[in-house]
């Protein structure tokens, strides 16, 4: 062929792109009269190996399967390789360290008030938007997921939830009971609300908290996996909790008969067509389970704690592929933003790429670049090829995706080069980090009627013991004199009257005894007149031995009204008087501003 041929078969094959771009544009255009729903999917602990479509043998996930085989699925996508700096990616487009990410509870876990969410700019733009789940990114508002970005919100705060059948939640910051399996009933609340939605388009932002611990299954689901045969040939066999695994499967099963209802839905009222439907998690598995040979689990920078599935389908507008180019939850917002053709109204600059150019253009012309995964000081850095590991070991992943040979002489200027990089990211990303703040709690933020001052928050002194070492979820026990208390280092941003609540359990002799609030000079106390001596509930279905604490039917009792003053003050609970040789046990603080 001749150099002038080829020339002509280059620019023929230029111009047809171009038509086709052109083509598509008008496709989108005429074919979506509004702009489009989002669903994002985002599960809990659920690992890149824990999908049939992985190549998982030990479970049958076939509603997420057909939507990576109809859609696109990234089989190089990153998250963090925990909770909560996950999701502060997915909703600012911006690594974690910068929205002030250092922890997973008692405040580390708050996203900086000053990043704007992907919920405020879809909602900024005509969107609906809704939350259910997890939420873990802030409790009290303005942390509070209604206080950024989301209408509607139903669901829990914390890290992690201790039971999940028929548990405590919340309905836009009012204390609700769900009903039923958690997972099965978040759908439920989401699929009501699919079918409320009448013209304006919707984001869904759909946290599921498994299969993340404790073990919590269905019979309906357990069924099938408490007896059955795991294949633990597999690289970290040796460690592996079979019965662990027998429950992750399960529930991984129960994600995805829910994500089955959630397409079925959007089908059945004619809005498939128009809505992208996002899967993945937020960190690597839970447990030394399969997951393709990946080095590693969650709280692991490794390629097994921090590669997640993640699928993106768009009925009839995305054709099915696999993209092998590398990706992130820094990626989310921008693609969003960029799919629905809004202008990015960010003042902050992303840290996050627009992968529109990879679904519906050529691969070839996506430019290298790198990635980052930290947690807990720990760094570790990838492009297509190389990876750095936080004690800057250098593997090509290309050949090696499971991290199974150093490369043990590798050129200085390769090395150099991805050292380099590492350390310029923690000195200028990291380096956002303040680890030394104080975490004070708001309390009173205006527009927000709720305040929910739960345990996790709260400091013991005296005599009273957290149920676990896991603040998330836990509630305080121990309490046996007058002089033991709980307090909330907080700061009152209005002054008024607050309705005080709270969740507690007794035995019948603390009858009697009186419950004293206190902010500064201000007080309300009352008595306990009713015991409710709650054993641990759900144990029953806890598949294997949990380390978070177990729940309890926590009973709501009424304080009154207590006067607060505006500033920083110290919010103290505590005995005045004490009948018997053991006071409550206690969950959570509701304050509702009533004026």
């Amino acid at each position: 062929m001749t150099r002038k041929q080829k020339k002509i078969i280059c620019l023929t094959t230029c111009i047809l792109g171009s038509v086709l771009l052109v083509l598509q544009s008008c496709r989108i255009n005429s074919k979506n009269k509004t702009k489009p729903n989002i669903v994002l999917i985002l599960t809990d602990d659920q690992g890149w190996g824990d999908l049939g479509i992985n190549g998982n043998l030990n479970l049958q996930t076939p509603n997420i399967d057909n939507l990576g085989k109809k859609g696109v699925q990234f089989t190089r996508f990153y998250v963090s390789p925990v909770c909560s700096p996950t999701r502060a990616e997915i909703l600012t487009g911006r690594y974690h360290p910068r929205g002030g990410i250092y922890s997973t509870s008692q405040g580390g876990e708050r996203l900086d008030l000053d990043e704007k969410t992907i919920a405020d700019i879809l909602k900024s733009n005509g969107y609906d938007t809704a939350a259910f789940g997890k939420w873990h990114n802030g409790s009290q508002p303005p942390y509070h997921p209604n206080n950024r970005g989301f209408d509607e919100f139903y669901g829990f705060c914390s890290g992690h939830w201790g039971n999940y059948f028929n548990p405590m939640l919340e309905k836009n910051g009012q204390i609700t009971n769900s009903d039923g399996f958690i997972i099965d009933d978040l759908t439920n609340k989401a699929l009501e609300y699919i079918q409320n939605k009448k013209s304006q388009p919707f984001f869904i932002y759909m946290a599921y908290n498994t299969p993340h611990s404790p073990m919590q299954v269905p019979d309906k689901w357990w069924n099938k996996y408490k007896g059955a045969t795991i294949d633990s040939t597999h690289r970290y066999g040796s460690k592996e909790n079979v019965i662990k695994t027998r429950a992750a499967l399960a529930l991984c099963e129960n994600i995805d008969w829910n994500v089955g209802r959630i397409v079925t839905k959007l089908d059945s009222l004619s809005l498939l067509e128009n809505t992208i439907v996002i899967y993945m998690s937020d960190n690597g598995p839970n447990g030394w389970r399969w997951n393709d040979g990946l080095k590693g689990i969650k709280g692991h920078t490794d390629e097994g704690g921090v590669r997640s599935p993640f699928i993106m389908y768009w009925k009839d507008m995305l054709k099915p592929q696999k993209i092998d180019k590398i990706a992130s939850a820094i990626d989310i917002l921008p693609s969003l933003v960029d799919l629905v053709n809004i202008s990015n109204p960010l003042s902050k600059p992303l840290d996050g790429t627009s992968l529109k150019p990879l679904l519906w253009e050529s691969q070839d012309s996506w430019k290298d670049r790198y990635v980052f995964s930290h947690w807990n000081g720990k760094v570790s850095v990838r492009n297509q090829r190389y990876m750095l590991d936080h004690s800057n070991q250098l593997y090509d992943l290309t050949s090696d995706p499971g991290q199974t040979d150093i490369i043990k002489q590798p050129s200085d200027s390769l090395l150099s080069e991805l050292i380099s990089v590492k350390k310029n990211w923690m000195n200028n990303v990291l380096g956002e980090l303040d680890r030394s703040r104080k975490e004070v709690f708001p309390v009173g933020f205006l527009g927000s009627k709720y305040t929910h001052l739960p345990a996790r928050d709260a400091v013991p002194h005296g005599n009273i013991t957290r149920s676990s070492r896991w603040p998330n979820s836990s509630h305080f026990t121990n309490w046996k004199t007058v002089s033991d208390s709980i307090t909330w280092d907080c700061d009152i941003l209005a002054r008024g009257k607050y309705k005080a609540t709270i969740y507690y359990t007794c035995e019948a002799s603390a009858i009697g005894s009186t419950l004293l609030l206190k902010q500064g000079e201000n007080e309300v106390q009352t008595m306990i007149t009713q015991a409710h001596d709650s054993p641990f509930i759900g144990a029953e279905f806890d598949r294997t031995e949990r380390e978070e604490s177990f729940e309890k039917d926590f009973k709501a009792l009424e304080m009154g009204v207590l006067n607060m003053d505006k500033g920083l003050q110290s919010i103290c609970l505590k005995a005045s008087e004490m009948k018997g040789s053991k006071f409550i046990d206690f969950r959570l603080l509701v304050l509702e501003h009533i004026k």
